[in-house]
Protein backbone atom coordinates (compact mmCIF):
# COMPACT_ATOMS: atom_id res chain seq x y z
CA UNK A 1 0.00 0.00 0.00
CA UNK A 2 0.96 3.60 -0.97
CA UNK A 3 -0.09 7.11 -0.08
CA UNK A 4 0.44 10.58 -0.94
CA UNK A 5 -0.94 13.64 0.27
CA UNK A 6 -2.24 16.28 -2.73
CA UNK A 7 -1.94 18.91 -0.35
CA UNK A 8 -2.55 19.76 3.72
CA UNK A 9 -3.89 22.90 5.35
CA UNK A 10 -6.76 25.00 5.84
CA UNK A 11 -6.79 26.08 2.34
CA UNK A 12 -7.48 22.27 1.14
CA UNK A 13 -7.06 18.58 1.85
CA UNK A 14 -6.59 16.03 -0.17
CA UNK A 15 -4.88 12.10 0.71
CA UNK A 16 -4.57 9.30 -1.79
CA UNK A 17 -4.44 5.76 -0.80
CA UNK A 18 -3.74 3.02 -3.58
CA UNK A 19 -3.22 -1.09 -3.06
CA UNK A 20 -2.38 -3.65 -5.78
CA UNK A 21 -2.76 -7.28 -5.69
CA UNK A 22 -1.81 -8.59 -9.21
CA UNK A 23 -3.30 -6.57 -11.48
CA UNK A 24 -5.72 -4.79 -9.80
CA UNK A 25 -5.40 -1.65 -8.43
CA UNK A 26 -8.03 0.07 -5.52
CA UNK A 27 -7.26 4.04 -4.94
CA UNK A 28 -8.77 6.21 -2.17
CA UNK A 29 -8.83 9.83 -2.42
CA UNK A 30 -10.10 11.06 1.25
CA UNK A 31 -10.79 14.16 1.47
CA UNK A 32 -11.37 16.61 -1.78
CA UNK A 33 -11.13 19.90 -0.34
CA UNK A 34 -9.83 21.90 -3.86
CA UNK A 35 -11.74 22.92 -6.36
CA UNK A 36 -12.37 20.43 -9.38
CA UNK A 37 -9.36 21.26 -11.54
CA UNK A 38 -7.51 21.66 -9.01
CA UNK A 39 -7.79 18.02 -8.10
CA UNK A 40 -7.56 16.65 -11.58
CA UNK A 41 -3.81 18.79 -11.40
CA UNK A 42 -2.49 17.49 -8.52
CA UNK A 43 -3.73 13.92 -9.41
CA UNK A 44 -1.60 13.79 -12.95
CA UNK A 45 1.14 15.00 -10.86
CA UNK A 46 1.05 12.07 -9.20
CA UNK A 47 0.28 10.35 -12.24
CA UNK A 48 -3.46 9.25 -11.42
CA UNK A 49 -6.19 10.01 -13.31
CA UNK A 50 -9.30 11.22 -11.79
CA UNK A 51 -11.43 8.87 -13.15
CA UNK A 52 -9.94 5.49 -11.95
CA UNK A 53 -10.36 7.03 -8.45
CA UNK A 54 -12.56 3.61 -6.79
CA UNK A 55 -13.88 6.00 -3.84
CA UNK A 56 -13.90 9.57 -2.53
CA UNK A 57 -14.08 9.52 1.57
CA UNK A 58 -15.28 12.66 3.38
CA UNK A 59 -13.97 12.76 7.08
CA UNK A 60 -16.85 16.30 7.47
CA UNK A 61 -18.38 18.60 5.89
CA UNK A 62 -15.66 21.78 6.33
CA UNK A 63 -14.83 23.46 3.15
CA UNK A 64 -11.47 22.48 3.25
CA UNK A 65 -12.05 18.65 3.16
CA UNK A 66 -15.36 18.21 0.83
CA UNK A 67 -14.50 20.97 -1.68
CA UNK A 68 -15.57 19.47 -4.84
CA UNK A 69 -16.16 16.13 -3.78
CA UNK A 70 -19.65 16.57 -4.92
CA UNK A 71 -18.92 17.63 -8.08
CA UNK A 72 -16.55 15.08 -9.24
CA UNK A 73 -18.38 12.65 -7.86
CA UNK A 74 -21.06 13.87 -10.51
CA UNK A 75 -18.96 14.16 -13.45
CA UNK A 76 -17.12 10.62 -13.06
CA UNK A 77 -19.79 8.58 -11.33
CA UNK A 78 -17.02 8.04 -8.11
CA UNK A 79 -19.01 7.00 -4.90
CA UNK A 80 -18.39 9.14 -2.35
CA UNK A 81 -18.14 7.71 1.40
CA UNK A 82 -19.32 9.67 4.31
CA UNK A 83 -21.02 9.88 7.37
CA UNK A 84 -25.46 10.21 7.60
CA UNK A 85 -24.25 13.55 9.92
CA UNK A 86 -22.15 14.64 6.95
CA UNK A 87 -24.41 14.32 4.39
CA UNK A 88 -27.06 15.97 6.01
CA UNK A 89 -24.53 19.15 6.78
CA UNK A 90 -23.40 18.91 2.95
CA UNK A 91 -27.06 19.13 1.59
CA UNK A 92 -27.96 22.13 4.23
CA UNK A 93 -25.21 24.21 2.69
CA UNK A 94 -26.09 23.05 -0.85
CA UNK A 95 -29.75 24.30 0.03
CA UNK A 96 -28.55 27.33 1.59
CA UNK A 97 -25.88 28.15 -1.59
CA UNK A 98 -28.97 27.26 -3.98
CA UNK A 99 -26.72 24.19 -5.10
CA UNK A 100 -27.71 21.00 -6.34
CA UNK A 101 -26.70 18.19 -3.68
CA UNK A 102 -27.44 15.58 -6.47
CA UNK A 103 -23.92 14.20 -6.17
CA UNK A 104 -24.86 12.56 -3.08
CA UNK A 105 -26.68 9.99 -5.03
CA UNK A 106 -23.80 8.03 -4.89
CA UNK A 107 -23.33 7.98 -1.57
CA UNK A 108 -21.89 5.06 1.19
CA UNK A 109 -23.30 5.99 4.96
CA UNK A 110 -20.88 4.90 7.10
CA UNK A 111 -20.28 5.13 11.05
CA UNK A 112 -17.65 4.92 13.38
CA UNK A 113 -16.01 1.54 14.51
CA UNK A 114 -17.99 -0.16 11.08
CA UNK A 115 -15.53 -1.13 8.92
CA UNK A 116 -16.08 -0.47 4.78
CA UNK A 117 -14.43 -2.50 1.95
CA UNK A 118 -13.51 -0.79 -1.24
CA UNK A 119 -11.59 -3.11 -3.25
CA UNK A 120 -7.99 -4.18 -1.82
CA UNK A 121 -8.99 -1.25 0.75
CA UNK A 122 -10.73 -1.99 3.79
CA UNK A 123 -11.45 1.44 6.18
CA UNK A 124 -12.12 1.51 9.35
CA UNK A 125 -13.99 4.62 10.29
CA UNK A 126 -13.74 6.24 13.83
CA UNK A 127 -15.07 9.13 15.54
CA UNK A 128 -12.96 12.60 16.93
CA UNK A 129 -13.96 15.52 18.83
CA UNK A 130 -14.37 18.71 16.39
CA UNK A 131 -16.75 20.77 15.68
CA UNK A 132 -18.39 19.07 12.87
CA UNK A 133 -22.01 17.11 12.37
CA UNK A 134 -20.75 14.08 12.74
CA UNK A 135 -16.40 13.94 11.95
CA UNK A 136 -14.98 10.90 11.58
CA UNK A 137 -10.91 9.77 10.97
CA UNK A 138 -9.89 6.78 9.30
CA UNK A 139 -7.66 4.08 9.27
CA UNK A 140 -6.73 2.21 6.16
CA UNK A 141 -5.64 -1.39 5.18
CA UNK A 142 -4.70 -3.56 2.87
CA UNK A 143 -4.33 -6.80 4.67
CA UNK A 144 -0.74 -6.17 5.52
CA UNK A 145 0.06 -2.77 6.20
CA UNK A 146 -2.37 0.17 8.37
CA UNK A 147 -2.38 3.39 7.51
CA UNK A 148 -3.72 5.73 10.57
CA UNK A 149 -4.97 9.46 9.29
CA UNK A 150 -5.69 11.62 12.61
CA UNK A 151 -6.45 15.12 11.25
CA UNK A 152 -9.33 17.71 12.74
CA UNK A 153 -9.49 16.52 16.30
CA UNK A 154 -9.16 19.13 19.17
CA UNK A 155 -8.10 16.20 21.38
CA UNK A 156 -7.24 13.39 22.75
CA UNK A 157 -9.01 10.54 23.61
CA UNK A 158 -8.81 6.49 24.31
CA UNK A 159 -10.51 5.85 21.62
CA UNK A 160 -9.02 7.29 18.90
CA UNK A 161 -5.07 5.94 20.64
CA UNK A 162 -6.70 2.53 20.92
CA UNK A 163 -7.54 3.01 17.49
CA UNK A 164 -4.37 4.33 15.79
CA UNK A 165 -2.25 1.27 17.80
CA UNK A 166 -0.12 -0.62 15.38
CA UNK A 167 -0.34 1.19 12.28
CA UNK A 168 2.78 1.25 10.07
CA UNK A 169 2.66 4.52 8.75
CA UNK A 170 0.21 7.93 10.56
CA UNK A 171 -0.69 11.02 9.36
CA UNK A 172 -1.03 12.83 12.30
CA UNK A 173 -2.19 16.69 12.63
CA UNK A 174 -0.14 19.05 14.30
CA UNK A 175 -2.00 22.44 13.43
CA UNK A 176 -0.55 25.07 15.92
CA UNK A 177 2.15 25.76 18.08
CA UNK A 178 0.40 27.28 21.16
CA UNK A 179 2.33 30.11 21.70
CA UNK A 180 2.27 30.99 18.22
CA UNK A 181 -1.18 30.91 18.69
CA UNK A 182 -1.70 32.63 21.85
CA UNK A 183 0.68 35.42 20.23
CA UNK A 184 -1.23 35.68 16.88
CA UNK A 185 -2.98 38.15 15.20
CA UNK A 186 -6.21 35.90 15.25
CA UNK A 187 -9.22 37.48 17.30
CA UNK A 188 -9.75 35.71 20.73
CA UNK A 189 -13.12 33.48 19.35
CA UNK A 190 -11.10 32.71 16.95
CA UNK A 191 -7.87 31.01 18.86
CA UNK A 192 -10.18 29.54 21.20
CA UNK A 193 -12.12 27.85 18.05
CA UNK A 194 -8.62 26.44 17.52
CA UNK A 195 -7.30 25.66 20.29
CA UNK A 196 -10.57 24.12 21.97
CA UNK A 197 -11.23 20.46 22.56
CA UNK A 198 -13.20 20.13 19.28
CA UNK A 199 -10.91 22.39 17.24
CA UNK A 200 -7.34 21.39 15.96
CA UNK A 201 -4.24 19.54 17.39
CA UNK A 202 -1.44 21.88 19.24
CA UNK A 203 2.27 20.34 18.74
CA UNK A 204 2.15 19.54 22.16
CA UNK A 205 -1.13 17.06 22.23
CA UNK A 206 -0.27 15.53 18.93
CA UNK A 207 2.92 14.48 20.87
CA UNK A 208 0.98 13.04 23.23
CA UNK A 209 -1.11 11.32 20.93
CA UNK A 210 2.25 9.59 19.32
CA UNK A 211 3.46 8.87 22.36
CA UNK A 212 0.27 7.10 23.83
CA UNK A 213 -0.41 4.50 20.60
CA UNK A 214 1.52 1.04 20.17
CA UNK A 215 4.31 2.09 17.97
CA UNK A 216 6.10 -1.24 17.80
CA UNK A 217 5.64 -1.00 13.69
CA UNK A 218 5.28 2.73 13.21
CA UNK A 219 7.64 3.37 9.99
CA UNK A 220 7.16 7.01 9.22
CA UNK A 221 5.08 9.42 11.04
CA UNK A 222 4.15 12.85 8.52
CA UNK A 223 3.05 16.14 10.47
CA UNK A 224 0.01 16.82 8.87
CA UNK A 225 -2.15 20.18 8.40
CA UNK A 226 0.28 22.75 9.70
CA UNK A 227 -1.16 26.45 10.30
CA UNK A 228 0.95 28.43 7.88
CA UNK A 229 0.65 31.23 10.41
CA UNK A 230 0.82 29.76 13.39
CA UNK A 231 3.11 26.34 13.31
CA UNK A 232 6.68 25.58 11.53
CA UNK A 233 7.77 22.16 10.07
CA UNK A 234 10.83 22.62 12.24
CA UNK A 235 8.19 22.88 15.43
CA UNK A 236 6.00 20.00 14.61
CA UNK A 237 9.11 17.92 13.67
CA UNK A 238 10.63 18.98 17.07
CA UNK A 239 8.12 18.06 18.76
CA UNK A 240 7.26 14.34 16.84
CA UNK A 241 11.12 14.08 17.24
CA UNK A 242 10.83 14.35 21.05
CA UNK A 243 8.46 11.65 21.67
CA UNK A 244 10.21 9.16 18.59
CA UNK A 245 13.86 10.09 20.10
CA UNK A 246 16.41 7.22 18.30
CA UNK A 247 13.93 4.79 16.89
CA UNK A 248 14.25 4.14 13.52
CA UNK A 249 10.87 5.76 12.12
CA UNK A 250 10.97 8.58 9.85
CA UNK A 251 9.49 12.23 10.23
CA UNK A 252 7.67 14.14 7.36
CA UNK A 253 6.14 17.25 6.76
CA UNK A 254 2.78 17.65 4.64
CA UNK A 255 2.40 21.18 2.80
CA UNK A 256 -0.46 23.22 1.85
CA UNK A 257 1.15 24.12 -1.57
CA UNK A 258 1.71 20.09 -2.65
CA UNK A 259 1.17 17.63 0.33
CA UNK A 260 3.99 14.82 -0.16
CA UNK A 261 4.92 12.71 -2.80
CA UNK A 262 4.62 9.10 -2.74
CA UNK A 263 5.30 7.20 0.19
CA UNK A 264 5.35 3.55 1.09
CA UNK A 265 3.31 2.10 4.02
Amino acid sequence: MRFASLGSGSEGNALLVEASEGASTTRILLDCGFSMREIERRLLARSVDVASLDAIVITHEHADHIGSALSLSRKHRIPLIMSWGTGQAVKAHAARKGDSDDGLALVRWCRSDERVAVGGIELAPYTVPHDAREPLQFVFSDGARRLGVLTDAGCATAHLIATLGGCDALVLECNHDREMLANSKYPASLKARIGGTYGHLANDTAAEILAAIDREKLQRVICAHLSEQNNTPELAMAAMSAVIGAAATEILVATQAGGFDWLTC
